[in-house]
């Protein structure tokens, strides 16, 4: 399969794996890579030196492109970009910032920019400082999300009617007819991210994966919009957030609560009590945890076999 993302990227299948906190290490990245799509380190959890170390073990364990995402609200940014231009990476998806930052600086290191938003106001912000492609993501999606709360199915089309640069749809896309409706509304690919967490080579803490799988439809809300709206599996942490609420709280006691480290604890360690537990409505969907290449397989399979039906 050949479009505008297999060419900009040199990949198989229009497929860019989320670049998610604590799943998205090397195994997770290489792996998909190797199984023709995009592999993104995370390296919105990782210090420095971790980044520096999974990039590494990423360029050993494929010989496929491979990039890193890049939070541009976490701390030690300039250390992480200059890292990423040492170890050769070509490929860098900014998010959580402003894009016209750092675009022009990566793009002079010969990297590919692509910038992931949550409205057409930012996906033509990032068109003009320069970007190669926008992944225009839908509040459907887990983690950190838009304030818009726009869906993907009318995100996709508002963006693509003004876009001139490459389009990646994301958010609620877990399957090979998520995949085909994402394009036939105007994506040229995809970005999933719920259903590689929940995959054998996710870095997740496997009690995270199975919460995963047995996540049903309204088990996950977007929540802690004062601070940075982020969708979350309903947990006893979630009650805490929920009770809180009922007491017209401030921002400053919002973050008290939150604390720090609570997504460590619920994805990476497993605390599925008091732990923040990160993930997509799509998860009522992923009935199974799987290797990464059988999880590229059957989306594939399905996209071909749903577009041939409508031929």
């Amino acid at each position: 399969m050949t479009n505008k993302i297999t060419e900009l990227f040199k990949i198989k299948y229009p497929i860019i794996q989320g670049g998610m906190i604590w799943v998205s290490g090397y195994k997770l990245a290489s792996a998909v890579s190797n199984a023709g799509g995009l592999g993104l380190i995370g390296a919105g959890s990782m210090y420095p030196d971790v980044l520096r170390a999974h990039i590494q073990k990423c360029k050993k364990t494929t010989d496929k492109p491979f990039g890193v995402n890049v939070p541009m609200l976490y701390p030690n940014v300039e250390e992480i970009m200059n890292i990423i231009v040492d170890e050769g990476v070509n490929i860098v998806f900014t998010s959580a910032g402003n894009p016209k930052i750092w675009t022009s600086y990566l793009k002079e290191k010969g990297i590919t920019v692509v910038h992931v938003v949550s409205s057409l106001k930012f996906a033509l912000k990032s068109q003009e400082a320069g970007v190669d492609a926008v992944v225009a993501e839908g509040f459907e999606a887990g983690g950190h999300n838009g304030r818009e709360e726009t869906t993907t199915f009318t995100l996709i089309p508002m963006v693509k009617e003004q876009l001139t640069i490459p389009l990646i749809a994301a958010g609620g896309i877990a399957t090979g007819r998520g995949m085909l409706a994402a394009m036939v509304l105007g994506a040229d690919g995809v970005q999933i991210g719920s259903r590689f967490a929940a995959s054998v080579e996710s870095s997740a803490h496997q009690a995270f994966k199975e919460v995963i799988v047995n996540t049903k439809e309204g088990d996950t809300v977007l929540t802690l919009k004062e601070l940075a709206p982020v969708r979350l599996i309903k947990n006893p942490f979630y009650q805490q957030i929920n009770n809180l609420y009922q007491q017209c709280p401030t921002a400053e006691q919002l973050k008290e609560l939150l604390g720090r480290g609570r997504s460590k604890r619920g994805m990476f360690e497993g605390d599925l009590v008091e732990g923040e537990l990160e993930i997509g409505q799509v998860a009522g969907i992923i009935h199974e945890i799987k290797p990464v290449k059988d999880i590229i397989t059957e989306i594939m399979d399905e996209f071909n076999e749903v577009k041939k039906s409508f031929s």
